[in-house]
């Protein structure tokens, strides 16, 4: 004879497990668009950076997870319903409990601050390699590569001096060769960052950052920049390529055989602010050009920093060099074009006191002409 189902069991029977297996597969839904190039790095800075995150969490994990277990296990015991805990209204202090609360934080942090002194140091990115990876030091006798960085807006322009090519939004490397970035910027300061090579370093207009890195392993890699620097700051990536030598030398090649001249011109029509600009191949280099981006003087009408601070070192122009004003102004853009102003002067006139108390008249002195500093 059948037995009888009661409501209940008929309305689990009608639905079996189905609705669940979307709750269950929701975090690997939410973990499939995780990129774990930073904790699964290629380059033996990022994994030297990698190590310094592993070691940190795990010796803070140390506090907190027996914090959580303690504070969920206290909770539990001293639960209202438990007559049978211990109750002591009049408990207010142990030794013992305040050595253990205050020790244990005290050593991971002097741990903490151990781990981050030699970190800082041994990762400083000014500071050259010493190692291709944790088990190869650098070889004697080997030529770094010399990459000089420029970001635009908003695309990025590489600049190889030793091979005397350039390429825009595209970065390539050796695989075990250590690279010496030089990294600066045209206008608004951004951050170069390449998460499988290195952690990221800004760039800054007028000044230059360094990065000392190398990649350990053929592959194409991601590079952007992870400072917000204007409308076309999303569309700011370039892809970083590692290859093997004789397939790096064959890439120079194509750069050389499929690219044009890059000059001061060339350089101004490109500094001009574009979005999503494709790859770009210059098959020769003005040797001083990385440099005068540097001091913001491509437009040779414009003084270089490096003239302004000899001028500066040596107390200044004066009133001769009031007409400077111009070549020491640096964007004059206006709408994405290169405009030119009048060379006038750009003080009209001086007011002069008379008198030596705050109350002392005014007279108008005539317009200042002045001969530019050179």
């Amino acid at each position: 004879m059948p037995t009888r189902r009661s409501k209940a069991a008929d309305r689990i029977g009608a639905f079996p497990c189905k609705p669940l297996k979307p709750l269950v597969l929701m975090p690997v839904l939410l973990l499939s668009g995780c990129n774990m190039v930073v904790l699964a790095p290629s380059g033996d800075i990022a994994m030297q950076q990698r190590n310094l995150i592993v070691i940190s969490t795990l010796l803070m994990l140390l506090i907190i997870i027996p914090v959580i277990f303690l504070t969920l296990f206290f909770a539990w015991k001293y639960r209202q319903s438990n007559t049978e805990a211990a109750y002591d209204p009049e408990w207010h202090h142990s030794t013992r409990l305040e050595i253990v609360i205050w020790s244990a934080p005290l050593a991971i942090i002097v741990a903490l601050g151990a781990v981050t002194w030699i970190s800082t140091h041994q990762l400083d990115p000014y500071r050259p390699l010493d190692r291709i990876d944790a088990s190869r030091p650098i070889p004697q006798g080997i030529k770094p590569l010399t990459v000089e960085v420029v970001a635009l807006d908003w695309k990025w322009l590489f600049l190889y001096p030793d091979l005397g090519i350039a390429t825009v939004n595209e970065l390539v490397a050796p695989v075990d060769i250590p690279i010496n970035f030089k990294i600066t910027a045209a206008s608004v300061m951004n951050s170069f960052f390449v998460p499988a090579l290195a952690g990221q370093i800004y760039a800054m207009p007028g000044m230059e950052t360094k990065l000392h890195a190398v990649i350990n392993r053929v592959g194409d890699y991601e590079g952007f920049s992870a400072n917000y620097s204007g409308a076309g700051f999303s569309n700011m990536r370039f892809k970083f390529r590692g290859l093997e030598k004789m397939d790096f030398e064959a890439w120079i090649g194509k750069v050389r055989s499929g690219g044009r001249p890059l000059g001061r011109l060339e350089y101004l029509r490109l500094e001009q602010p574009s979005e999503k600009e494709p790859v770009r191949y210059f098959s020769s280099l003005d040797p001083a050009l990385y440099d005068a981006i540097l001091n913001m003087c491509v437009d040779q009408a414009k003084m270089c920093v490096s003239e302004m601070m000899e001028i500066d070192a040596k107390g200044g122009g004066g009133m001769e060099g009031i007409n400077n004003i111009m070549r020491l102004t640096y964007d004059d853009r206006l709408g994405g074009q290169q405009t030119k102003r009048p060379a006038a002067p750009f003080v009209a006139a001086l007011c002069i006191p008379n008198g030596n108390g705050p109350g002392g008249s005014v007279t108008i002195a005539a317009p200042v002409q002045k001969t530019n500093l050179e």
